[in-house]
């Protein structure tokens, strides 16, 4: 489970096994017990959630977005490898 970076006290991260095929560029946001998973390709919005409230998730979509080519990058590094 590869961990992106910390916001917050928030974890942004995602999985090394996720699915066959591969699902497009993602990643998973914990914080507790609350969880929420955004896309970020083709564009960034949010996939799903559980127990995050619409202000957090607004304020972590747009977080998202502005570490989107970060996220990508990670991305790429992982399952080119």
């Amino acid at each position: 489970m590869p961990k992106i970076f910390v916001w917050n006290g928030y974890k942004f991260f995602f999985f090394s096994n996720e699915g066959s095929p591969l699902e497009p560029c993602h990643v998973h946001v914990r914080k507790g017990g609350r969880l929420a998973k955004f896309r970020v390709e083709p564009t960034v919005g949010l996939a799903s959630s559980w127990g995050m409230s619409s202000v957090e998730l607004n304020r972590l979509e747009k977080v998202v977005e502005e570490n989107s080519k970060l996220i990508r990058r990670r991305w790429d590094e992982h399952f080119a490898s």
